[in-house]
C-alpha cells in the first residue's frame, strides 16, 4: 500500500481575540500557505487544525513562537459533490474504525462560528470578502458539477 496520508499541524491555543490571527501572520510571514483548517473550542482554549503546503515548515515556524504544536498523519479523501456520499464513505470508515474528528479542505470556503454571525455580516459587509449564504453556495457548487 502507498503512503497517502497528509501531515496535520494541531495548535494549542486560548480562546481570545487575535490569537489564531497571529498563528495565520506567522504561516504568511513564512510564505507558507493554508490548504484546510479546522477550528474546535472547548472553553477557554482550542484546537487548530492546518493543513499546509509545508507542514515542516510551519511546526518550525510555530515551534520557534513557543506556540504548543504537534503534527500527526491523518487521511483525506475526496468526495463526489452528490446527495448521501458523505454518509456512503462514513459508513465505510465507521464500520471498522472511530472518526475521531474530521473537517474539509475547500480552503476557498471557509466557515466562521461566532456568538452573533449578524454582526459578523454587518462588520464584513464593507470589507472585500464575499459573505456567501446557502443559495450561493448552492449554485457554486451546482455550477461544479
Amino acid at each position: 500500500m502507498k503512503d497517502v496520508s497528509i501531515s496535520q499541524v494541531s495548535v494549542f491555543l486560548e480562546s481570545r481575540p487575535g490569537h489564531l490571527r497571529r498563528i495565520l501572520d506567522s504561516f504568511e510571514a513564512q510564505g507558507i500557505d493554508v490548504r484546510g483548517v479546522s477550528a474546535s473550542d472547548t472553553g477557554d482554549y482550542g484546537i487548530v487544525r492546518f493543513v499546509l503546503d509545508d507542514p515542516q515548515r510551519g511546526l518550525a515556524a510555530l515551534r520557534a513562537e513557543g506556540s504548543a504544536v504537534a503534527l500527526s498523519e491523518v487521511l483525506c479523501v475526496r468526495l463526489d459533490d452528490v446527495p448521501g456520499e458523505l454518509a456512503r464513505v462514513v459508513g465505510i470508515i465507521s464500520d471498522k474504525t472511530n472518526i475521531v474528528y474530521s473537517y474539509s479542505l475547500a480552503s476557498t470556503f471557509i466557515v466562521f462560528g461566532v456568538e452573533d454571525p449578524a454582526a459578523l455580516e454587518a462588520l464584513l459587509v464593507d470589507q472585500p470578502v464575499e459573505v456567501v449564504g446557502q443559495a450561493a453556495l448552492a449554485k457554486t457548487f451546482a455550477e461544479k458539477s
